[in-house]
């Protein structure tokens, strides 16, 4: 099995006649990843399972749109984040909810999804995640559990390597204040 090679997919991405193999080695390399950090956004299965295959599929069919000066992973996030807040604000606004209802609302699917196996310190946890803003969570997410680097992020996300980190400074502070509280 060869290994995952970025500039040579890139190439192969730009020749028709090699282009859906190519794409499918690039899901195959971003899939589980993906999947995992759009799960950290919507809690369900389902939803991040759909969610990413919208990711692939869009990002499919604006291939040609791709054109190697980021990299395939950073240009994934970015699509795969997009599809995430627009989920998010396409179902708070069908629920007619206000920020804090969805907070609640997460935190309840959360609590209910027959997936999540943690033990009550990791639900905790989650929860606390659920309470940060989006575009908080994002961040705490990306640098927590991807362990990815500001400038990685901030190509992704489109915000300066400064603010990502008071974010991120931010998110920490929320959740430790969040553990304290309901210890």
């Amino acid at each position: 099995m060869s290994k995952y090679n970025e500039e040579e997919i890139i190439e192969q991405l730009q020749d028709p006649s090699l282009q859906r193999k190519a794409f499918g080695e690039v899901v195959k390399e971003y899939s589980e990843q993906l999947y995992w950090q759009i799960r950290r956004m919507v809690l369900s299965h389902e939803d991040a399972n759909d969610l990413l295959q919208n990711t692939f599929i869009k990002a499919w069919s604006n291939l040609e749109y791709f054109r190697g000066d980021a990299k395939m992973s950073t240009w994934l996030y970015r699509i795969a984040l997009n599809e995430c807040l627009n989920f998010l604000n396409k179902q708070r606004a069908q629920n007619q909810m206000s920020l804090e209802d969805a907070e609640t609302n997460m935190v309840n699917k959360l609590e209910s999804d027959p997936y999540f196996d943690g033990d009550e310190t990791q639900l905790l946890f989650e929860k606390a995640i659920q309470t940060l803003p989006e575009k908080q969570r994002m961040v705490f997410n990306l640098k927590y559990f991807q362990e990815m680097k500001y400038e990685d992020m901030s190509e992704i996300l489109g915000t300066s390597v400064g603010a990502l980190k008071a974010s991120y400074h931010h998110a920490v502070k929320k959740i430790q204040d969040f553990l304290k509280t309901n210890d």
